[in-house]
């Protein structure tokens, strides 16, 4: 192994830099874990050290596992604000530009990779069907191994799923169904255990609730969850604030978690302040531990060195750069992503939707009226100021919701690509677009009410007792 770098580091970004000493620091773990030749493991640490040289060079910080350099809080990687920059933690979402997020140089932000033509591909020959709308439609368009997930598969190793949801309301809108049933697609089509979290815990730490009333939003979205039509027997849903105190699992792995992320590292992570209670600092630790099958050791039979993939959405991301930052230090695998965009607000794509805010988005409790009212009232528009110019200019589809709303919902690639043609043509109106809307929604939603209703106390209790799932481990 060369003492430097064989790429010129000059190049790299303070973020690509961040992410190679990461790899480095990994590698030489591994050599002393496995009892390298010597010679082998200085050369590694030879590199290490100068890729910290490079990295403090370049971003004028020492390196610091889990902390990305801070300048990347900006899009641009700039020193100063700008004022189309886009702001992306897992607790806001906020960008300029009508079209919504940039999420290309989200990529590059986080450092993650791009789902592209091959890895789809790939996915399609493993399952042997077409891959979900989502995945087509470039709406889960990022990822982190999921490579390894493929190779897992193909070689008939286990791996399992994990979700979650954080339960801040009552009713749960339409942008909330989109992971779950990205989720339970990949569940079916590769048939593998699917954990749930439901973070009551952090509602109640982060939002102005009882402790209570958490714990009802939980069990109240878990009916929204299990209508969405997963499989009781494949399937675990768990509430903090329950299953914390019944496995000793889920809370060493906890433990363990907390032990190797520093405060300063949670600051830079998720912007923590001296003024923030201490519950907040430690939560990390808790979205991260379901990422570990030991967790889980009813379903898993003890095995620690199961695979875990995640489909959420890119801003949840930070939690799992942590995570598996941490993972090889505790023993563990790091955990895969799939990542989806942000589900718009009827009023545009600038912002996610508020569930504090009834005329943002669809709710899964509303009536066909009110979804009517809300699309021809509240959903922001690409189209013309009038008739005439729209007949002859055509309407915007990369900014227009109503086309937004349709490209998650509206299942049949032909007709969307038809709706598409047709607005932007100026064939078809605003109006006869949000019409079209309007009809894919109302029996959308009547549908999942309709299964909502048939979800009892005592399958939800099924679903949330620890136990045993249909596979072998």
């Amino acid at each position: 192994m060369a003492d430097s770098p064989n790429c010129d580091l000059k190049s790299l970004s303070p973020l690509q830099l961040f992410e190679k000493v990461t790899e480095q620091g990994e590698k030489v773990r591994a050599l002393k874990a496995g009892k390298a030749p010597k010679d082998e493991i200085d050369a590694a640490v030879r590199m290490l050290l100068s890729l910290k040289l490079s990295y403090k060079t370049s971003t004028g910080q020492d390196y610091q596992a889990g902390l990305p350099p801070k300048d990347l809080v900006l899009i641009n990687n700039g020193t100063t604000k700008e004022e189309d920059e886009d702001l992306v933690d897992p607790w806001n979402v906020q960008t300029s530009n009508a079209k919504g997020v940039d999420y290309d140089k989200l990529i590059v932000r986080f450092g993650s990779s791009k789902i592209d033509t091959d890895l789809i591909n790939r996915i399609e020959r493993a399952i042997g069907q077409k891959p979900h709308h989502f995945l087509r439609r470039g709406i889960f368009f990022s990822h982190r191994d999921m490579d390894q997930v493929l190779d897992a598969y193909e070689n008939k190793k286990p791996f399992y799923l994990y979700t979650g949801r954080g339960p801040s309301s009552q009713a749960m809108h339409v942008g909330h169904l989109i992971p779950f049933m990205f989720t339970k697609w990949l569940q079916e089509v590769f048939d593998v255990p699917l954990v749930i979290q439901l973070t009551d815990d952090e509602k109640y730490l982060w939002k102005d609730m009882t402790i209570e009333k958490a714990y009802e939003y939980a069990r109240e979205n878990a009916k929204d969850i299990i209508a969405c039509g997963f499989d009781v027997n494949k399937t675990f849903i768990f509430s903090d604030l329950d299953y914390l105190g019944t496995s000793a699992g889920f809370y060493k792995n906890i433990v363990k978690v907390q032990k190797h992320v520093t405060f300063n590292q949670v600051k830079g992570i998720f912007g923590f302040t001296d003024s923030d209670c201490i519950g907040k600092i430690s939560f990390p630790a808790i979205q991260a531990a379901p990422s570990f099958s030991s967790s889980f050791p009813q379903i898993f039979n003890g095995k620690e060195n199961i695979q875990c993939l995640i489909p959420c959405a890119i801003d949840q991301d930070p939690y799992f750069r942590m995570t598996r930052d941490v993972a090889p230090r505790i023993g563990q695998p790091k955990p895969a992503l799939l990542h989806s965009v942000f589900f718009p607000a009827l009023q545009g794509a600038q912002t996610k939707m508020s569930a504090s805010d009834p005329n943002s988005s669809i709710f899964l409790t509303d009536t066909p009226k009110q979804i009517k009212t809300k699309i021809n009232k509240h959903a922001f528009s690409g189209g013309r100021d009038t008739i005439e110019e729209h007949r002859k200019y055509g309407g915007n589809c990369d900014v227009d919701v109503s086309i937004m709303y349709l490209t998650f919902f509206l299942e049949d690639d032909h007709r969307l690509e038809q709706l598409k043609q047709a607005y932007t043509s100026g064939e078809l109106l605003t109006g006869e677009l949000k019409k079209v809307l309007i009809e894919t929604m109302q029996p959308l939603v009547a549908a999942h009410q309709e299964r909502r209703k048939q979800v009892t106390d005592e399958i939800v209790k099924q679903f949330m007792t620890p136990r045993k799932l249909a596979f072998e481990f």
